[in-house]
């Protein structure tokens, strides 16, 4: 790993899971750091939400802390205060007021937190912070919770002969549907920047990666993604050639972060990249690859390896967005089987074993000559998926 300067990092388990496995992770800065975020859609949501909105963008963020295993969603004015005592336990723990403590919480909505727990893990977090590669790989193990392991992703670029490091962790396998930032996220950077260039830079980030996943198309109570830059880094990040690199580079791990996540989607057998081109502007483009995303018939199909490309058109077809129905052309894998309009023939088993045996689909669209395009990314939908959601709180 090559971890950011200034950033020391914990996870604990209190004993929010039954399991018994890790369920409070710690993030501080040894510096105030600027610090954006952006956060669900969805009106109803968690205390914690409310709470980071009021908070970012801000330039003297010390800590985030995350307790994984309970929402604290839907839980009325209990919650709220328990979410007011998780700040002020983490600033406790570490020196610092309650305003300077971002939270974020992901697990079962409508149950309370065990506040009594939860107070005993954020102190012992609070003594087990550290530096190193093990301290950072426990605190994104302390974020899962359907997870099948870690999700991370690292970046660093030059400019001006000093480097500039970002490290970014998260969460999520379900109840993933885009609107703003669907999951948890975090990135730290030691680049030097203001709240409202940390903001801006974050929120378009957010909408070419997180915001362009999707497991079953459900937007979270929780979703929050927070950049915290400490500025420890000497490298000057007031030009625009540093901030291009700085945004390239947090773009990169982002959406290397996203697709973690429909990849590690609750019982998917293959992740559905969706490439959509010539449309006549990026939303329009980002339309339609979201719906073919949001297709059932459409995840199903790739579940069973089947390249029923019908399913497909029809999918790009049925939003608001015009286009000549003789111009669109569709490719799986590769293969060429929809070309101006038309069928083209193809070895459809050949197609089939294709998908069968690449963890990845690539579906590829092209919908007229315009210069607009989108990814969006989504897990296929098969048995597995409605066993576990059928199961998940008995």
């Amino acid at each position: 790993m090559n971890l950011p300067s200034g950033f020391k990092f914990s996870g604990v388990s209190c004993g929010i899971k039954a399991s018994g496995k890790k369920d409070i992770a710690l993030i501080t800065s040894d510096v105030p750091a600027v610090a954006a975020g952006v956060y669900t859609q969805n009106v109803v949501r968690a205390a914690s939400i409310d709470w980071n909105r009021q908070i970012t963008p801000t330039d003297h963020l010390s800590a985030i802390i995350v307790n994984s295993g309970n929402a604290n969603a839907c839980t009325g004015e209990e919650g709220f205060r328990n979410n007011q005592k998780m700040a002020f336990e983490t600033a406790n723990a570490i020196d610092c007021t309650s305003g300077q403590v971002c939270i974020m919480s992901t697990g079962v909505i409508g149950q309370q937190l065990p506040m009594d727990l939860v107070a005993k893990g954020i102190k012992r977090a609070g003594n087990e912070l550290g530096s190193g590669d093990s301290d950072f790989d426990s605190a994104c193990e302390a974020i899962l919770t359907t997870d099948k392991g870690t999700k991370t992703a690292f970046r660093s670029f030059e400019f001006e002969g000093e480097t500039v490091r970002l490290a970014g962790m998260a969460k999520g396998a379900g109840m993933i549907g885009p609107n703003m930032a669907t999951m948890l996220g975090i990135v730290v950077t030691d680049a030097s920047l203001t709240p409202p260039v940390a903001q801006d830079i974050l929120k378009r980030v957010a909408d070419k990666s997180f915001n362009c996943i999707s497991v079953e198309g459900h937007t979270s109570t929780n979703d929050s993604l927070v950049l915290m830059a400490n500025g420890q880094s000497p490298a000057p990040m007031k030009h625009w050639k540093a901030l291009h690199a700085f945004t390239d580079s947090l773009t990169e791990l982002c959406v290397e972060l996203a697709t973690q996540i429909p990849a590690d989607g609750e019982g998917a057998s293959h992740l559905i990249s969706i490439k959509v081109s010539g449309a006549e502007n990026d939303a329009d483009a980002d339309t339609v690859a979201r719906s073919v995303a949001m297709s059932n018939l459409v995840k199903t199909a790739v579940a069973g390896a089947d390249p029923n490309w019908g399913r497909i058109t029809s999918a790009a077809g049925l939003t608001s967005v015009r286009f000549e129905p003789d111009e669109l052309c569709l490719s799986i894998n590769g293969s060429s089987i929809f070309e101006k309009g038309q069928p083209v023939a193809f070895d459809e088993q050949k197609l089939s074993q294709s998908m069968a045996e690449n963890f990845e689909a690539k579906v590829e669209i092209r919908i007229g000559s315009g210069a607009g395009e989108a990814m969006h990314w989504t897990s296929d939908l098969n048995e597995a998926y409605v066993k576990f959601n059928s199961l998940y709180t008995t």
